[in-house]
């Protein structure tokens, strides 16, 4: 079957390792469902992947790929979650310490097939296409657990979203309108600034800029590069959720201002089951749909990805069937 995948780690030139070709078209284990690939969008965590982060040397040839949406063998619609735990584990399944990701240990989603545990096949609103439906699964779950599970915000209240118009970032913005918060976001340039006010953003700041007045919470996924405007930018008592770190680790935890001002700091990763199928409904109900920067064909994969790779996205990245 045709496929994208990587052919080994390259962490100093990972688009080298990309190869668009074929591979043996996979056969679901009991419990599993094979599934027709529609559309699958891309994340960071490809280019990782490509890197050889998070996934053993022996694991290569890996097809990449975390989300995607299509079809079971009886016509059934579906979105992909792609967090994959142990049957045995009980609860949040992105606690269980033997849960892997697509592309980590099982072959993903930019493929003509895909197979995956039966539960981890959803079905997919008759609202959503397939190309908004691919951008549920990491970025747009990321976001919604962020915001309304981990946060503790009320809307109403100002959030302030770091980095105006990566996949996770778009997903807060319109997540946060939809949902009744002020937005604010921070943006590098004003491309990207224009684009979170067209997605709904009530103000739309520089990198680094004083802000009118202190936050609720931060959203963050950029690390090194905003932290310290996140800790100064939250009034006493603010929240930060952190699911990300794309320009490194903080070089200063800044932990005077932490516990003087009391401020808190939480971790997010992915999400479960049950909150991507949450997500899905309230899409659905509330009209959201995600920002597609760009659609293309699966052929075109090596594009999406450097542009990814070079920061130059407006949205999620898609690679779709009906691309032409």
């Amino acid at each position: 079957m045709f496929a994208v995948y990587a052919s080994e780690p390259n962490p100093a030139d990972p688009l080298a390792s990309l190869v668009v070709g074929e591979r043996d078209t996979p056969t679901p284990p009991p419990g599993w469902v094979s599934v027709s690939v529609r559309a699958a969008s891309l994340n960071m965590h490809d280019l990782w992947t490509l890197r050889g982060v998070g996934i053993k040397p022996e694991q290569f040839p890996m097809i990449l790929g975390c989300d995607g949406a299509g079809v079971l063998e009886d016509g059934t619609e579906v979105v992909l979650h792609s967090v994959i735990g142990d049957p045995d584990w009980g609860g949040d399944e992105t606690l269980d310490p033997k849960r892997t990701l697509l592309t980590e240990k099982h072959q993903g989603s930019f493929a003509e097939t895909i197979v995956v545990p039966r539960r981890n096949a959803l079905p997919k609103p008759a609202g959503l296409t397939f190309a908004e439906a691919a951008c549920m699964g990491t970025a747009w779950l990321t976001a919604y657990r962020m915001l309304f599970v981990k946060s503790g915000l009320r809307p109403g209240q100002t959030m302030l979203v770091q980095g105006a118009s990566g996949g996770v970032a778009t997903a807060l913005i319109q997540l946060g309108v939809a949902a009744g918060f002020r937005v604010w976001v921070t943006g590098r340039s004003e491309e990207k600034r224009a684009l979170a006010k067209q997605l709904g953003a009530h103000e739309a700041f520089e990198s680094g800029a004083r802000l009118p007045e202190r936050v609720d919470g931060v959203f963050e996924t950029v690390g090194k590069a905003t932290w310290s405007h996140t800790m100064k930018s939250l009034k006493p008592g603010g929240i930060v959720v952190i699911s990300g770190a794309t320009t490194g680790d903080a070089s200063a935890a800044e932990l005077q201002r932490l516990f003087f001002l009391q401020l808190r700091v939480v971790g997010s990763t992915m999400g479960t089951r049950e909150e991507l199928a949450d997500l899905l409904k309230f899409c659905d109900l509330a009209g959201v749909r995600p920002q597609i920067g760009a659609e293309l064909p699966f052929e075109r994969a090596a594009e999406g990805l450097k542009a990814m790779l070079d920061g130059d996205v407006a949205g999620k990245i898609v690679l779709s069937r009906d691309a032409g």
